[in-house]
């Protein structure tokens, strides 16, 4: 689906250089590494060609890729409800945990912080991406949610790529694929 090779990656000047990727459909690729280390920058760059200060990106024609960023950035503060942010992407509700399904109709500033953060991810997730760049999805999530999450993360859909940054050790492990270590 997706493959970089050597690829640098920052703005002005590089956060992270050398880096080796194949996304696959069907897997998880994890990045691992420090706070600024540039795993963030990773997953914006694979959508933004402004960012890849070097190497080599190959995709798919027609790819179509899915971005979950750390921060809400607005999104609580948008008059909308959860099914309205879900049609905003595609997704479907079906398989949304019970628990979220009931919150379909409130506005997302009425959610807690972790049923929205939960709600983002689904909107990508269950979204028509072919790759999905999940950057920190377990933020905010009490018990049940890291649980729903990591349950997803163990089995992800045949048809999607997913590359997740993470610092939660148990979200790794239930991914139990490839991880790649990023250096500072």
């Amino acid at each position: 689906m997706l493959r970089a090779q050597g690829l640098g990656v920052g703005y002005e000047r590089p956060l992270l250089q050398g880096l080796d990727l194949q996304l696959v459909a069907g897997r998880v690729t994890t990045l691992l590494g420090p706070n600024g280390a540039g795993k963030s920058t990773v997953l914006r760059a694979l959508g933004e060609p402004q960012l890849r200060l070097a190497g080599q990106l190959w995709q798919a024609p027609g790819l179509a890729l899915g971005h979950l960023a750390q921060a809400a950035e607005g999104q609580a503060e948008l008059p909308l409800c959860g099914r309205e942010l879900l049609a905003l992407t595609g997704a479907s509700a079906d398989g949304l945990p019970p628990w979220l399904a009931d919150c379909l109709d409130a506005r997302l500033d009425r959610l807690s912080g972790g049923q929205l953060q939960y709600l983002r991810f689904w909107s990508i997730a269950a979204a028509p991406f072919d790759v999905l760049c999940l950057d920190e999805p377990g933020n905010n999530l009490d018990a049940r949610g890291l649980a729903a999450l990591r349950a997803w993360l163990h089995t992800p859909p045949a048809g999607q790529a997913v590359v997740l940054v993470t610092h939660d050790d148990s979200l790794v492990d239930a991914a139990r694929q490839t991880v790649i270590r990023i250096a500072s």
